[in-house]
């Protein structure tokens, strides 16, 4: 499976270069070839008459409502707004994906949001594709059958006869499906009516296009020429059809009077109206109606916190534990492990190490320096190692648990300050903010960094964070024996989340913070969103207090009873 995986990969990459390239070779010969003057003439009257450019793009729109309305005939179980959006959403994929691979968004869409079954989704799909090959043939046989075939060239008769043979194709087909479910009807005349006209209205965008550029043409060779550029991108390999279109669509408008130059210049503009268009509403049509197709970004609005009666009470001896994840810091960990206190509160502190796989001298300075140290025989990456620090704190009966960094940027003289909230009842998980006490030295590209994921965390978990990526935290022993980290590259906005999503107690307190003097820090900005991201949006969209009761664990006490 891991040689299938890797196949896989290779071969998405490998579509992406090749598409990249396309677009960009493409673009570079329409930017050669097209007449700048006629470019910036239509580019002009667009400025100059944004109400035109308004009703253009709501009568492009109107176009898919009739597709939506075609497809919930055939398809009854289906609402108009779920397949309008699914409409949009394959229609936005299409224009980032090559070989026109958004198509397959269509039937997710409608499957995972409208509850229709996937066989009756793909059916129903290819029913209505065939319906809007069908539509397009008829429009260019109609309207200009000798002009269709001047425009594609001595090939334009075999590619009807091919666009025919695949409506015959995709028809047998669904009407083979149709008939193993019954919740699935034929088109119909009246649908195809209804995608016939939606053509027409989409004619409106060229139309108007011409008239802009000074060239106007009739609504008939409008429709004739939005029938021939959509037919021709049906084979289209680059995303959004780039350099297909363009070449069709400036074909038809030359076979009917339009000068090259010109006829490129209209092109162009239609395409690019369509592409913002479906760049847009593709990405609202992803997320409204509900549910949204890319899932939850955003924790569900937390509870009122549990009152400090419903926790259970800590022994009077219980120590507080404070943990270092530590991979190759002999430089520092000693004077990090010596400068812990030995009492807060009453309580006695102890001092782990998790050393990380270390190949220097960490583990045997941190013993010299009076710290246990629990040592794994190979780099597992942060998130394992406070992970490991979390099971090795409660195992050891903590009343609350702290970690911080190995390298000297943090201060564990301040332990006393970070744990005070969690002593005294008042909240189950606390961060010490850099950004709410002092920093010594940031390097400005991590102080931007630190910004905008804290700005991002902020909006994922609805709540006034004022340091997301900070490393220096505390955990009640509940919080600590509930928090799960889904993946060993990193925790810090992975524990929020997951410990949020089950109502802990949030709290901040200042902290001192000094940039690292000795070794390198593993953060590199592509890799960490690369591995970070997928996990917050698995977590987001997984239900991690059902989930930890099925382990058998007990829930948290300020956790809601249904979400």
């Amino acid at each position: 499976m891991t040689a299938i995986t890797a196949i896989r990969r290779r071969l998405g990459a490998t579509a992406w270069w090749l598409a990249a390239g396309l677009v960009a070779g493409t673009t570079i010969i329409i930017v050669h070839t097209v007449d700048g003057a006629a470019l910036r003439r239509v580019t002009a009257s667009v400025v100059d008459h944004p109400v035109a450019l308004l009703v253009v793009v709501a009568v492009y729109g109107a176009a898919f409502v009739l597709r939506a309305v075609a497809w919930c005939r055939a398809l009854p179980g289906l609402s108009p707004h779920h397949a309008i959006a699914a409409l949009h959403v394959s229609l936005g994929a299409n224009h980032l994906l090559p070989l026109r691979l958004g198509e397959v968004l269509r039937v997710t869409s409608v499957t995972r949001r409208a509850g229709i079954a996937a066989p009756a989704a793909l059916a129903s799909t290819v029913a209505m594709r065939a319906a809007d090959l069908l539509s397009i043939c008829v429009l260019a046989l109609v309207l200009g059958p000798g002009l269709a075939v001047d425009v594609l060239g001595a090939w334009g008769p075999l590619l009807l006869a091919l666009a025919m043979l695949a409506v015959v194709i995709a028809g047998r087909w669904s009407s083979r499906r149709r008939r193993r479910h019954d919740d699935v009807h034929a088109a119909g005349p009246i649908a195809l009516l209804l995608v016939i006209a939606s053509w027409m209205l989409e004619a409106v965008v060229v139309h108007q296009a011409a008239a802009w550029a000074g060239a106007p043409i009739t609504v008939a060779h409008a429709v004739l020429v939005t029938a021939i550029a959509v037919a021709a991108q049906v084979v289209a390999v680059a995303p959004a059809g780039v350099g297909t279109y363009e070449a069709a669509a400036t074909g038809a408008l030359v076979a009917v009077g339009i000068a090259p130059a010109t006829g490129l210049a209209i092109a162009v503009t239609a395409h690019a109206i369509k592409t913002a268009y479906a760049l847009l509403a593709g990405a609202v049509a992803a997320v409204v109606p509900s549910p949204s197709l890319v899932g939850r970004l955003q924790l569900a609005p937390r509870r009122p916190a549990a009152t400090t009666a419903s926790r259970p009470a800590a022994a009077a001896d219980a120590p507080i534990v404070l943990f270092l994840p530590a991979h190759d810091e002999e430089a520092t960990v000693a004077d990090v492990v010596g400068r812990t206190p030995d009492l807060i509160a009453g309580h006695p502190v102890r001092c782990l190490v998790i050393d990380d796989g270390s190949t220097d001298r960490t583990a045997e300075r941190a013993r010299a320096a009076g710290a246990e140290v629990i040592a794994s025989a190979r780099n597992r990456g942060l998130g394992a190692a406070v992970r490991r620090g979390l099971d090795e704190a409660v195992a050891r009966g903590a009343v609350a648990v702290a970690f911080c960094d190995a390298d000297g940027e943090y201060a564990p003289e301040e332990l006393p300050s970070l744990v005070a909230p969690i002593l005294d009842g008042a909240a189950d998980y606390v961060v010490g903010s850099r950004f709410a006490g002092t920093i010594g030295r940031m390097l400005p590209h991590r102080r931007l960094g630190n910004r905008v994921l804290t700005l991002a965390l902020r909006f994922v978990t609805r709540t006034p964070i004022t340091d997301g990526q900070s490393g220096y935290r505390a955990l009640s022993r509940l919080a600590a024996q509930q928090a799960r980290i889904v993946h060993d590259f990193n925790y810090a906005q992975v524990l929020t989340i997951d410990l949020l999503a089950r109502d802990a107690r949030y709290a901040e307190v200042p902290v001192s913070y000094r940039f690292r003097e000795t070794g390198r820090s593993f953060v590199r900005l592509g890799r960490y969103l690369a591995a970070v991201i997928p996990a917050i949006h698995h977590q987001l969209n997984t239900d991690v207090v059902s989930l930890w009761q099925a382990e058998g664990h007990p829930p948290h006490p300020a956790t809601r009873s249904a979400r």
